[in-house]
């Protein structure tokens, strides 16, 4: 157990989409949403990613999802992750994203997925990166079936009330741990860190991490595991200089190995 973690947010920071809505399709298909919840997801999605830390826009998703969820079987959920995720989830993860976690793990500290997606979702997507600490929302259950209560809801402050209590319980010391988010609505959850960054951020947490000097990176390439692995970079990657060298590398690492197939061929 390492005594640092670095902690990434999930969504357009891991991978390329909403790990929610990624989901979409298949509970359609299996009849646990309408075409109109579909849009409404999205529109609920949108809404959260647009209202930043606002406490009401945030309860009022909550309170959505637990009603959406509602009496769906927890197995059958489970069971619809594990058969689509090598097809919704693997190809979206950004390789810049892979090759970070990597760099933490051979460092020695603990990687944890932070996410508003339910856990059902979350600890299989972190399973698929060798990640298998998670901090998501976690729905009441009761004879295996969604009861439409949230347990705990992983959003806003409430993602950091769940950092520190793990922290609490690891001692870690989180000045010196990172943290990676995208997003404006996890402004608690960077500043409760000591070394944060931003990873494709909206406006307003690109605004902030400009005035703090925070660094900015751009995750660009979202790759296959088994093709992560295989055109891995040679040359390690150090999380207070990544940036857009990153894409780069791994641009130039597929587009060499791309050249060697063609001459091979030739």
């Amino acid at each position: 157990m390492g005594q640092s973690a670095a902690f990434f947010d999930l969504d357009k920071t891991v991978i390329a989409k909403s790990s929610a809505l990624a989901f979409g399709r298949p509970f359609y298909r299996d009849g646990l949403i309408s075409r109109r919840d579909v849009v409404k997801s999205a529109y609920a999605q949108l809404m959260f990613r647009l209202g930043g830390t606002d406490e009401q826009t945030m309860a009022r998703i909550r309170d959505y999802l637990a009603t959406l969820c509602k009496g769906w079987k927890v197995e059958q959920v489970r069971q619809i992750v594990a058969e689509t995720l090598e097809e919704l989830i693997n190809p979206y993860v950004y390789a810049e994203a892979a090759v970070l976690i990597g760099e933490h793990q051979a460092a020695g500290r603990d990687v944890v997925l932070v996410s508003a997606s339910g856990d059902e979702m979350v600890r299989p997507i972190g399973e698929l990166l060798g990640v298998t600490d998670v901090i998501a929302t976690r729905m009441g259950i009761v004879d295996g079936r969604y009861s439409g209560e949230v347990e705990f809801y992983a959003a806003g402050p409430s993602k950091v009330a769940g950092v520190r209590e793990l922290a609490a319980e690891r001692g870690y010391d989180l000045a010196e741990c990172y943290a990676y988010s995208d997003s404006s609505s996890d402004l608690p959850l960077l500043e409760a860190v000591g070394r944060p960054s931003v990873v494709n951020p909206d406006r307003a947490l690109r605004r902030v991490a400009q005035e703090r000097s925070w660094p900015v990176l751009e995750f660009r390439h979202p790759v296959p595991l088994g093709r992560r692995l295989r055109d891995r970079p040679a040359v390690p990657v150090a999380a207070a200089a990544l940036g857009v060298g990153v894409g780069v590398a791994i641009g130039i690492a597929l587009y060499g190995r791309h050249r060697r197939l063609r001459a091979a061929l030739a």
